[in-house]
């Protein structure tokens, strides 16, 4: 038995649901550790994330209590999976990936790489030293099509929670992402919504912005414009050039990259139309 409760439950907002949510937990024995919520005023959504302590014997008594008592539309998770399985695409830059690869190492994700997958085979000597599978898929000499195939078909094979676009340099194409659908997240090398697709540092340099950022966001049909999850940035001046830009674009890459996934890992985003709920 769960000695704590993590409930997550959006629907339609109204009078009292906190209220009712406090007296169902009550009636099961159990105690409310922490509640964070949020009301969507504009399209009247109510959401909110519950961690109690206490036994949880009938999981299905307390799912049909909600069902009973909650607005007819409401999305109900009653302790979801503890330890999200994630698979992680790449390219041929590394930081991302040694980063998340690192952290896998000494557990500090509430999260498991199960595996690598890369559409050049740069990367694989790395992953394999933290003995971890790398599948290289080239995309050369084949059709879109042929070869987003055979990446869903290893990516699949593995039933991943999440699957991590760790500098995957690759446009995927609307079948793609609708096949893994609320599953894929990319991190993109500028502070979205400014600075869109290829060589964000030097569109940012020639604009000579004083701020640089990196985004971690849910991929959709629509370029770099899907939900966002987490975003930072970075004080940059006169004297920075592209390179050097970069170089410090790195750093802030990998660091909003783990974060989104620490955050998805403790589920603690839900996702709203093309934004996100991020309790923290």
């Amino acid at each position: 038995m769960n000695t704590q409760t993590l409930i997550l439950i959006q629907c339609t907002d109204a009078v009292g649901l906190v209220a009712i949510i406090s007296n169902v937990l009550a009636e099961q024995e159990l105690n409310i550790v922490s509640m964070r919520e949020f009301v969507d005023e504009a399209n009247k959504k109510f959401f909110v994330r519950v961690v109690c302590a206490g036994e949880l014997y009938h999981k299905e008594v307390l799912q049909q209590a909600f069902t009973d008592r909650l607005p007819s539309n409401s999305q109900v998770m009653i302790n979801p999976d503890q330890r999200k399985r994630l698979v992680v695409l790449v390219t041929k830059e590394h930081h991302c990936l040694a980063d998340i690869l690192v952290r896998n190492y000494f557990g500090t994700f509430q999260a498991e790489v199960l595996a690598v997958v890369g559409n050049y085979d740069n990367l694989q000597e790395f992953t394999e030293k933290f003995n971890l599978p790398f599948h290289y898929i080239s995309h050369e000499n084949k059709s879109k099509e042929q070869f987003e195939e055979e990446l869903a078909e290893v990516v699949s094979s593995y039933h991943a929670d999440y699957i991590v676009l760790a500098k995957f340099m690759r446009i995927l194409s609307p079948t793609f992402v609708s096949k893994f659908k609320g599953k894929l997240i990319n991190i993109h090398h500028s502070f979205l919504p400014a600075f869109i697709g290829a060589n964000p540092y030097k569109q940012a340099h020639d604009r000579g912005v004083k701020i640089i950022g990196a985004t971690a966001h849910f991929v959709t049909d629509d370029l770099d414009e899907g939900p966002i999850i987490v975003q930072n940035t970075k004080s940059v001046d006169h004297s920075y050039d592209v390179s050097g830009m970069r170089t410090a674009g790195t750093e802030i890459e990998k660091a909003v990259l783990s974060r989104a996934i620490q955050l998805l890992s403790e589920d603690r985003v839900m996702l709203h139309g093309n934004r996100t709920i991020v309790f923290k």
